[in-house]
């Protein structure tokens, strides 16, 4: 077991180590700047979006302190195996075990019972069984979908994303909350009308 010191010492460089999430950058782009979000930017305004909608959670009650330490470790396995862009079927096709591969690395800089706790927490999100798990799950999909309609459909239009694409990569929002499915829907129609996505149509990732 280690010394008191020792495991401050691994808890320490693992909080450095993390520190590295913030040069992730993602396809998603800030509101005002229009410049490429960070995946700490994402888990930060995600956790947040987890506090404020957990109402309307499909499952009530949930345990949201438990939601919030999987959005804040979610994303962490990003500084080894990078973002992954929601649309590119390329990289999906390994996504999760290069995913896996980085968060056996990263959180095992933790001591042992931190790193056990986190890879569960981690496992857990990916699984999306738990009602904890399908409602964090909804926010994470439902964050880049509302930053793109804020921002006249940036990534769909720079990757020639599509509304039936949107649509079927998204739809386990609503596993998690039928309400913010049903407000994404209209949101993405909305974005359609404005000509800020294509309603339909086959292009690249």
């Amino acid at each position: 077991m280690d010394s008191p010191a020792d495991r401050l010492c691994r808890q320490i460089e693992f909080i450095v180590e993390v520190d590295k999430l913030k040069e992730v950058f993602r396809q998603t782009v800030l509101t005002r700047s229009h410049r490429a979000e960070n995946s700490a930017e994402h888990s930060w305004h995600f956790a947040l979006m987890v506090v404020i909608l957990a109402e309307h959670s499909n499952h009530q009650p949930l345990d949201t302190l438990r939601i919030l330490k999987m959005v804040l470790i979610h994303d962490l396995v990003e500084i080894d195996a990078g973002d992954t862009f929601a649309y590119d079927t390329k990289n999906m096709a390994d996504q999760h075990e290069r995913e896996a591969r980085a968060a056996d690395r990263i959180f095992g800089l933790l001591p042992p019972d931190q790193t056990a706790a986190f890879r569960a927490l981690w496992d857990e999100f990916e699984e999306r069984q738990t009602p904890e798990a399908k409602f964090a799950a909804a926010c994470d999909r439902f964050h880049p979908m509302l930053l793109n309609c804020r921002t006249q459909g940036h990534a769909w239009q720079k990757h020639g994303i599509t509304r039936d694409r949107v649509l079927a990569r998204n739809a386990h929002v609503a596993d998690g909350s039928h309400r913010l499915w049903e407000y994404a829907v209209r949101m993405i129609d909305e974005a359609v009308t404005a000509g800020h996505l294509s309603r339909a149509g086959t292009t690249g990732d």
